[in-house]
């Protein structure tokens, strides 16, 4: 497995920081880390896509993203003694594998290696960027859009290849807290995508039957 942000490091300082990690194996439905624990360690996911989910007001749970192989989580962890507590719960949605490395590990990475200080720049950096991002598309850009151009991160995250139909195991529910509008207003958008054969809809899934057609810009 290769994740892109680590392609900033020499060979060796690689092989340094992946040789620290704990490689950890989960089943499906289980909970990788809980909103509110300790956050100590950055996960880097080698298998598996995972759900991030963040407790509401009234107690119901909402879906913020879904990651997959290549992503990462807990890079806050890295930053010693400031690591707050873990934002969001993160729940497999398939059997999964990470590779985790903890907060003590990474530390002593720092002593050793000078490029540990660089990655974790960018590992902040790459979630900055990301946040900024998705604020503003919910403030200046229309929910079409917005919906579309999750769809289509969603169909490259459960694709199993470049081409053919993608199965996104995901309610509409759960689409509109990822996308951030209301379970009619999707519902809506989707019966347009479908009536144009982009999407097929089903119960509890949604299939991207022609990725090119989705909106990414």
């Amino acid at each position: 497995m290769e994740w892109q942000l680590l392609a900033s490091l020499a060979p060796d300082e690689r092989v340094a920081l992946l040789s620290r990690t704990t490689l950890r194996h989960y089943r499906r439905a289980e909970t990788l880390v809980s909103e509110g624990d300790p956050s100590d360690s950055l996960h880097l996911v080698e298998a598996g896509r995972l759900a991030v989910r963040v407790s509401t007001k009234d107690g119901n749970t909402a879906t913020l993203n879904i990651i997959g192989p290549g992503d990462f989580f807990g890079e806050l962890s890295l930053l010693h003694d400031l690591a707050p507590a873990r934002s969001a719960s993160v729940v497999a949605l398939e059997p999964a594998r990470t590779r985790s490395l903890s907060a003590s590990a990474f530390a002593a990475l720092r002593l050793t290696h000078r490029g540990a200080d660089q990655l974790l720049l960018q590992f902040i950096g790459r979630r900055v960027e990301e946040l900024s991002a998705r604020l503003v598309e919910v403030m200046y850009e229309d929910l079409d859009r917005r919906m579309e151009r999750r769809l289509k991160e969603l169909a490259e995250t459960f694709a199993d290849g470049p081409t053919g139909p993608v199965q996104i195991p995901l309610t509409q529910e759960q689409l509109a807290q990822i996308v951030g509008g209301t379970r009619p207003s999707i519902n809506e958008a989707l019966q347009t995508l479908a009536e144009r054969g982009v999407v097929e809809l089903g119960r509890g899934r949604i299939t991207v039957l022609d990725r090119r057609a989705l909106s990414a810009d």
